[in-house]
């Protein structure tokens, strides 16, 4: 980055809008807003002013705000531009900062600079553009507080612990004179289990947390008018597929997104699997199967009026290891004993008509992505970060074998060395360069 470098963007989105909004940052900031305004706006106030341009003339009018570093979101001296909302307003005014100075800011680099100036750390910056592109209420109140530091507070809690084990197993390496057995602690290996513990719970709070921000992939699979799209209609409350008595009516898939009590669902409804000579049905049934291959779940929609077996069969089709949730639908109709064909596979019991049973389905889903029932205490993450703390999983696992096993005390401080490591990769203390650069450049322009 070059860092001497002053930065601008348009921080609200393209197209016509009542305000638009252009952030500066860097060095320059105080001479381009004498030039641009007239005067360098009081610290932290709002100053209705004229934006003149290089003939003093005025390009537009609004609010200008001047938040002097390293008080700022980025660290350096700011100035943001209220003006209004069009495109040509918004140009003249990227134009006359150019000429001031300035360059167009890369994507993620407003992030990047309070990043590199401590203002935030790598899991707030992501945060930010998780709050930004959250499609439920759950995912936004995630985001937020991984934002307000929740996800790192807890990052660091655990570095710290790392951190006063490092030192005891070292010193212990260090100065054997000293005759200190610190294998005969039992603190030792309590201390390392309590590290193994927290971790472990870190973990799965971060399996929640990206739970709410990506969400899970659903195909809704079945024989022919078993009601796979009367299922889809009945989750998503309205008509998104058409539904007739005429078997193989789906011929292609049909994809719509859903919470379902904060759970983003992205879900596929599917032709009928079936053997067919019918050229249009046989490609729907075989983009049916790719959906599938691709889902992290499948519902397998089964008529409670036919017979069982033949559509039991079709778990076969179900990728392994993937959670299939069998629906038997149609229970309007009479429910039928169903025992004969149990398996080890979830069963739940719907109306996809009446809607009776859609609420426990819902349930069930969100148990099966493993979304615990209470997720308020949630934070966002990421792949990423799954990764990493999987990572110290293994490295802290391994520590504790090795003591165990061999009391292989040189073993055991290298495995907190690396556990440590990979727990610096979180908050962006010991990623590489290139990786910052890439995780930013994937985060929006002006943010």
């Amino acid at each position: 980055m070059q860092a001497q470098d002053t930065i601008f963007a348009i921080a609200t989105p393209p197209g016509v809008g009542g305000v638009g909004v252009i952030r500066v940052s860097g060095p320059l900031v105080p001479d381009i807003a004498k030039n641009l305004l007239g005067h360098l706006p009081a610290p932290r106030h709002a100053d209705l002013r004229r934006f003149l341009g290089g003939d003093d003339q005025a390009i537009d009018s609004g609010i200008a705000l001047y938040f002097p570093g390293p008080h700022s979101f980025t660290g350096e001296d700011v100035l943001e531009l209220q003006g209004h909302g069009g495109p040509v307003v918004q140009q003249l005014l990227s134009t006359r900062l150019a000429q001031l100075g300035a360059r167009a800011a890369r994507a993620g680099e407003f992030m990047e600079r309070a990043f590199l100036n401590d203002k935030i750390d790598l899991t707030q910056a992501e945060a930010i553009a998780d709050l930004i592109e959250s499609g439920t209420a759950a995912a936004a109140r995630a985001a937020q507080r991984s934002l307000e530091g929740v996800f790192s507070e807890r990052v660091h809690a655990l570095q710290e612990g790392l951190t006063r084990l490092r030192v005891f197993v070292e010193a212990a390496l260090d100065f054997p004179e000293e005759e200190i057995d610190f294998i005969a602690d039992s603190d030792v290996a309590d201390r390392l289990q309590r590290l193994i513990d927290g971790n472990r719970k870190l973990l799965g709070d971060a399996h929640q947390g990206q739970l709410l921000r990506d969400g899970i992939t659903i195909a809704i699979i079945g024989q022919p008018n078993a009601g796979k799209s009367s299922l889809l209609n009945a989750l998503t409350g309205r008509d998104a597929a058409i539904v007739t008595e005429i078997p193989g009516t789906t011929r292609d898939v049909l994809r719509e997104t859903l919470s379902l009590d904060g759970l983003p669902v992205h879900i596929a409804d599917t032709a009928g699997l079936r053997e067919s000579e019918d050229q249009v049905e046989a490609e729907g049934i075989r983009r049916a199967r790719h959906a599938l291959s691709q889902a992290d779940m499948a519902l397998l929609v089964i008529d409670s009026q036919a017979p069982l077996e033949p559509q039991l069969d079709l778990r076969g089709e179900v990728p392994a290891g993937v959670p299939c949730i069998e629906v038997i639908n149609k229970v309007d109709l009479g429910n039928p004993d169903d025992t004969d064909g149990a398996s080890e596979s979830v069963r739940v019991h719907i109306s996809a008509l009446t809607g009776a049973g859609i609420g426990d389905l819902s349930a069930m889903i969100r148990q099966q992505a493993g979304l615990a029932a209470q997720h308020e205490g949630s934070f966002s993450a990421r792949t990423r970060h799954i990764d990493a703390l999987d990572r110290v999983a293994a490295h802290l696992d391994q520590g504790a074998a090795q003591l165990a096993d061999y009391a292989a005390a040189e073993t055991l401080a290298e495995e907190l060395r690396l556990a440590q490591r990979a727990l610096g990769e979180l908050t962006g203390e010991l990623l590489p360069d290139d990786l910052l650069g890439a995780i930013f450049a994937s985060f929006c322009i002006g943010k």
